[in-house]
């Protein structure tokens, strides 16, 4: 609630350049995150899509519960464009130095691509290539904070955290991943009609 009076005001500083900024704004967004859903949900189901819903919170999921993370770790240091960017590729070295609050938000980071993505794409609906998925994004971050001089330390230790994040939250939706390929209601029922035809024949 520290940021609710500068992001009410529509104020850039102080509210979607600061963590409790970005965490009020996801708060403030669930409702609408929820009406997409909706919408993209009743759109597909008026044309005979199967797991409609399924697909359409996990289309929304994978934006609303990933994207406003990334903002967070990329947000400039104080010493942005003056501090070079520094390099740790030694691992579990800045582990210990995370500390819990550190280790929950890495591992939260890409725990929504690594629940919802599996839900929508069939080709990602395995353990190791979820976590080739959550390794590539946290490579393509921990990248751009050190080309852009952010004055972060870009650390192989959040690359396997933030892995980590999105294999655990994977498993966590396993039951609902797309395993097989689906069509629309009324092309299966077509299908059905002609194999009942073939038989009777």
């Amino acid at each position: 609630m520290m940021a609710a009076p500068t992001c009410m005001a529509g104020r850039w500083h102080g509210c979607f350049d600061t963590e409790n900024g970005v965490v009020l704004m996801m708060v403030v967004g669930l409702p609408l995150a929820a009406l997409v859903t909706w919408l993209l949900a009743w759109r597909r189901s008026a044309v005979g899509v199967t797991s409609a819903w399924r697909m359409s919170l996990a289309e929304v999921g994978m934006v609303y519960a990933t994207v406003p993370f990334v903002w967070m770790t990329m947000m400039p240091g104080p010493g942005a464009g003056i501090v070079p960017g520094r390099v740790s590729l030694v691992p579990l070295r800045d582990l210990a130095t995370m500390g819990p609050l550190g280790i929950g938000g890495n591992l939260l980071i890409f725990a929504g691509l690594g629940l919802f993505a599996p839900m929508r794409f069939r080709a990602l609906a395995s353990v190791p290539r979820v976590l080739a998925l959550g390794v590539g994004c946290s490579v393509l971050v921990e990248t751009a904070q050190y080309v852009l001089r952010l004055d972060r330390v870009s650390s192989v230790d959040d690359v396997l955290v933030n892995a980590a994040g999105a294999v655990l939250a994977g498993l966590a939706s396993r039951h609902w991943w797309r395993t097989t390929a689906e069509v629309p209601s009324a092309e299966q029922d077509d299908v059905r009609e002609r194999g009942v035809r073939a038989r009777s024949r």
